[in-house]
């Protein structure tokens, strides 16, 4: 069973690159009946978003990814941080450094200068004089200064650092607090972790968490470093490109499960399957499959498959998520027949939306080049005879193919082909040539209504 987590700092949201490293966490553990965990980082006091927290904590009741317990808190946890700094510290394997900010700076302007690579260089790791008055001292930890750190990763293979590459970092600042690869190395082993899935921007951070693992004593977990998403010219995501906020996804009116569905698949694939329910990526996934090449973000893509699975997705659902864009069509009698006419044409929640308020709203204008196109020749005298027949037809007209009947009729009586009543009733009806078949939308709206509207494009087109 495997223990993942995911790991996000609440001083900016959550985008789709930490959603589908937590994804992917998620899937790992899910799939071996293990515990997938949510942490949070927040130990950058000064730089935490309260909104940010509640984006992270809404992102993931969004999409349905379940953790299991309590979120852990960081910010709750100095006290063990504490403990384990000063035992590293009563064990020698940690110092106080007591090298000023201007030291440091020369130090390494120096080293820079020699064409070497800036590193501490160890003044104080065996310093046994008197401290220098006036300076709060750093922690650092003894990084093993000869030999390799080295380490399997689940995605690269192996990866090798030579000891000399890792100097003794900071485990505490001058204010006591804790830093980032100390704190980490220390909750991952807590909390039980047995896979750490995490981006490969963290690479370089593992030998420093291995170096306190060891020191600690703590088992090494598993690691996978999955590689970035690029944009689609290959090349850092920005936020311009999609590397947004994930709950902007909701407001651009895609479906969590089309969300997921193209995150599970830049960087992880099963032969040539495209579409993948959450239970199909829960039975298929395994993380020794992912890719060690970066992906492209594909807007298209994501699009692609936003408008499938709104195709698939129950009318009664899609009712209830459309509500927010400001369509309620919960209570409409045609609510059906609204949808199954629309959503084959909404790649989005917010295209499909357009798509129904353009059937259920009169149009109060119409587009020029489309009039140009069909309104001529004898047009009006066609859509005046096509509305005297609706309200005149002997049977009761309430199904698509019952207006279909209308329509051919129309097209027999006047012998023209069926452009010549098409084009301009679809104008009077949606105001241009884009939307829905001509005879489910006059099922939808009725007899009455697609009568007047009629009436009035007559009336108002030159």
């Amino acid at each position: 069973m495997a223990v993942t987590r995911f790991a996000p700092s609440p001083t900016g949201y959550l985008h789709i690159g930490g959603l589908r490293t937590a994804l992917f966490s998620w899937l790992w553990a899910r799939k071996t009946g293990g515990k997938f965990l949510l942490r949070i980082e927040d130990t950058d006091l000064a730089r935490n978003s309260e909104d940010a927290l509640d984006a992270i904590i809404k992102a993931f009741d969004w999409v349905g990814m379940s953790y299991d317990g309590e979120v852990l808190y960081q910010s709750k946890r100095f006290d063990i941080y504490k403990k384990y700094i000063q035992q590293l510290l009563d064990e020698g394997k940690a110092y106080k450094c007591y090298m000023s900010k201007e030291e440091l700076d020369a130090l390494r302007e120096s080293q820079m200068a020699a064409g070497e690579r800036p590193r501490y260089d160890g003044k104080y790791r065996d310093f046994t004089g008197t401290p220098p008055e006036g300076v709060n001292p750093v922690i650092r930890i003894k990084a093993p200064t000869e030999g390799t750190i080295s380490f399997v990763d689940g995605v690269k293979g192996d990866f090798c650092v030579s000891a000399d590459e890792v100097d003794d970092f900071i485990i505490a600042r001058s204010d006591g607090t804790p830093t980032y690869n100390f704190v980490v190395a220390i909750d991952d082993a807590l909390m039980g972790l047995s896979d750490v899935i995490r981006g490969d921007d963290h690479l370089y951070n593992t030998p420093k968490q291995i170096v306190v693992y060891n020191a600690l004593g703590f088992k090494l977990p598993k690691f996978y470093h999955v590689a970035m998403i690029n944009n689609e010219q290959g090349k850092k995501l920005s936020k311009r490109d999609g590397a947004t906020d994930v709950m902007e996804y909701e407001k651009l009116g895609f479906l969590p499960e089309a969300l997921l569905n193209f995150l599970v698949r830049l960087g992880w694939s099963y032969g040539d399957q495209e579409i993948f329910s959450l239970e199909e990526m829960v039975e298929l996934f395994e993380p020794k499959n992912l890719s060690k090449s970066s992906s492209n973000y594909n807007l298209d893509k994501l699009l692609w498959l936003n408008a499938h699975y709104i195709k698939n997705t129950p009318n009664s659902r899609l009712a209830d998520l459309l509500h927010p864009f400001g369509v309620d069509i919960r209570e409409h009698d045609k609510n059906e027949l609204l949808l199954d006419a629309t959503k084959e044409r909404g790649k989005t929640l917010v295209e499909l939306a357009e798509q129904i308020k353009l059937i259920l709203h009169r149009p109060e204008a119409y587009d020029e080049k489309a009039v140009k196109k069909a309104f001529k020749g004898d047009a009006k005298e066609i859509l005046a005879e096509f509305a005297e027949m609706l309200q005149s037809w002997e049977k009761a007209l309430h199904l698509p193919c019952d207006y279909h009947e209308v329509l051919e009729k129309i097209v027999e009586t006047k012998e023209i082909g069926f452009g010549k009543i098409g084009q301009p009733l679809r104008i009077s009806l949606l105001g241009s040539m884009t939307g829905s078949g001509l005879d489910e939308i006059m099922s939808i709206i009725g007899v009455e209504e697609t009568v007047q509207r009629i009436n009035k494009a007559i009336a108002e087109i030159e």
